[in-house]
């Protein structure tokens, strides 16, 4: 299919909407689990970028927007985010992992979450990938990377 994902997403916006601007701070990813909507939006929201942020969710976070399996979600996001740029001038991507990730245990077997302390190296291994893989293709974006507990409580990965 000529154009891919990337063709299909602008296709699929009107002129009107094409045209549609402003400014928003950042392009946030985050996994599509149920249990974290809504600690996801306070954490957000206690960052003061309330009504500031595009959100896009793929099973997994950087997992689901970098694997071998499903390669089209890569090119997806990646699209997301020229779009985000495009249309809202976003600078930053952040991007949320969170503990006890379903698709993390499917992509990569029960060994990579087997305890804390692996499942910890697994996610910092992803997240640093993704951002490499952001930074390549626009460098100038700031990109942040996190890991989210279960009860909302980030640890930012440097």
């Amino acid at each position: 299919m000529a154009g891919g994902v990337a063709g299909m997403m602008a296709a699929a916006l009107p002129a009107s909407r094409a045209l549609a601007g402003g400014h928003c701070e950042a392009l946030l990813l985050t996994c599509m689990d149920y249990r974290l909507t809504h600690e996801i939006t306070d954490y957000m929201d206690k960052r003061g970028l309330t009504h500031k942020y595009d959100h896009v969710i793929l099973a997994g976070a950087s997992l689901g927007a970098l694997n071998d399996r499903f390669p089209h979600w890569a090119e997806g996001f990646m699209t997301h985010i020229d779009l985000a740029v495009q249309l809202h001038q976003v600078h930053r991507v952040i991007v949320l992992d969170h503990r006890d990730c379903g698709a993390y245990k499917m992509l990569l077997g029960e060994a990579a979450v087997k305890d804390a302390d692996t499942e910890l190296k697994s996610h910092v291994k992803q997240l640093y990938a993704l951002r490499s893989a952001v930074l390549a293709k626009h460098p100038h974006m700031e990109v942040e990377i996190g890991l989210m507990a279960l009860d909302g409580t980030v640890m930012q990965i440097v």
